[in-house]
């Protein structure tokens, strides 16, 4: 374990980007409960295959060295519904750098700013990570202009990943602000 991840693993729950209505998880594959993994592969499954229609497989043996944000928010149950997630993988396992990838809010969520509360606090975790590497991500092209309002910038041509258009765009360690 790396300074810098000894120093995130030990943030714990604690959000990066202070919110009060969240539950913030982030945690190693390894150390993610099982109903952590079961909560973040249905809502991956429910937007990526079913509401994008887009038939692929979602387990790629990158969700076990990567690190997992999940964010909840209690129902009028009162019960912790799973409601955005991202994983941020390591440098050489999706891309020669640090990557953040599978971003998703679920649908009933959607309007209301949580990509981007989402995708704050993913970087700035991210940053405790890695604070000298850039970041990539693989990002869906429709969505290209809301990953530039977070500073990260479009390299090379649109590409066709599971019948999406997709950009690979990077974050450079540079940029030190991200819009809110």
């Amino acid at each position: 374990m790396t300074l810098a991840s000894r120093e995130v693993a030990s943030l714990g729950d604690e959000p990066v980007v202070q919110t009060s209505r969240w539950t913030w998880t982030w945690k190693r594959f390894d150390d993610l409960s099982s109903a952590d993994v079961y909560d973040l592969l249905a809502l991956r499954s429910q937007v990526f295959v079913v509401e994008q229609d887009c038939a692929f497989l979602d387990t790629d043996y990158c969700d076990q060295p990567a690190w997992h944000l999940l964010g909840r928010l209690a129902d009028e149950t009162g019960r912790d519904s799973l409601v955005m997630y991202l994983r941020a993988i390591d440098a050489g396992v999706k891309y020669p750098a640090p990557s953040i990838g599978r971003v998703v809010v679920a649908e009933r969520w959607r309007g209301h700013g949580l990509g981007r509360v989402l995708m704050v606090e993913g970087i700035a975790r991210a940053r405790l990570l890695w604070p000298r590497e850039d970041l990539v991500i693989g990002a869906q092209q429709r969505l290209e202009a809301f990953y530039a309002s977070l500073g990260f910038v479009p390299e090379g041509d649109v590409y066709d990943e599971d019948g999406i258009d997709h950009i690979r765009m990077r974050l450079s360690p540079r940029t030190s602000a991200i819009a809110e």
